[in-house]
């Protein structure tokens, strides 16, 4: 059933309109967090692979456009289409809808360490990066460069956010993803850290000894500060991009994108 919906204060869309991304995640009851994916490619792409739907907000002119196929999925499972005219949903949710859909969908639960690395050779540790724009650019380049599990400490920007995942243009519904609270549990897991900084001890990113690690997590931290001195000094490899002009550092999701190419299971 499709929705008109005349006012922007119309609680039934609350969850696009009044709620921020902490609300959102109910984090009293982690159960019953959503999460908002934007148009209709990364929507499919979370529909694919498996997300539940709650609701969609759809543009008129897109009911039977470009989220035909869409509307018609969730309808079948019983989800909620709210629709109204361009203007309203621009003053509904602050900002103008790319393509026009939003799609509240509901968060999963937290998934354990151990099963998303379980047949991983090549993952990676974001480690206090906050930037959601980066954190969805990092995924996109591990989904297509064959980073096996992408793994967060929790000082960093939630993937689930809608900015990450638009970005990522759905690539965080393709990489197996969890939080980690320590690295010694990857060390227990067969897993050689491999640390991305500049100090004194830091090795080329083509040495060969890389190639060989069978388990290698990089650990990739913001452009800023870094990472922090104790994972550099904890670190089996630290290891440095090599560049030109003095140079001395890269946005993090271009320093990804290299590392992830370079260090990759040939």
């Amino acid at each position: 059933m499709v929705i008109q919906i005349t006012d922007i204060n119309d609680e039934r869309v609350k969850a696009y309109s009044k709620l921020t991304e902490a609300q959102l995640r109910n984090r009293l009851d982690p159960s019953q967090g959503i999460f908002i994916a934007e148009s209709p490619k990364v929507i499919k792409v979370a529909l694919d692979a498996g997300y539940k739907p709650v609701s969609l907000l759809c543009e008129e002119k897109h009911i039977l456009g470009d989220a035909k196929d869409i509307v018609e999925r969730l309808e079948a499972k019983g989800a909620e289409i709210y629709t109204s005219s361009r203007e309203i949903l621009a003053s509904l949710t602050g900002y103008t809808l790319t393509r026009g859909v939003l799609c509240a969908m509901r968060r999963p639960a937290e998934e354990d360490l151990k099963l998303v690395v379980k047949n991983a050779s090549r993952v990676v540790v974001i480690d206090g990066v906050v930037d959601s724009t980066n954190i969805g650019a990092i995924f996109r380049s591990a989904a297509a460069l064959g980073i096996d599990a992408v793994l967060l400490t929790r000082n960093s920007c939630d993937p689930l956010n809608r900015r990450s995942i638009r970005v990522s243009m759905g690539s965080v519904f393709l990489v197996p993803w969890t939080w980690i609270d320590c690295y010694d549990s990857l060390r227990e897991l067969g897993f050689k850290t491999c640390a991305m900084a500049l100090v004194d001890r830091s090795i080329g990113i083509d040495d060969p000894q890389l190639q060989r690690v069978e388990r290698l997590a990089i650990i990739m931290g913001t452009e800023g500060d870094g990472l922090p001195k104790e994972t550099i000094n904890s670190a089996d490899y630290v290891v440095k991009i090599p560049m030109s002009h003095n140079v001395d550092s890269l946005n993090v999701s271009a320093a990804a994108s290299i590392a992830f190419w370079e260090l990759r299971k040939r």
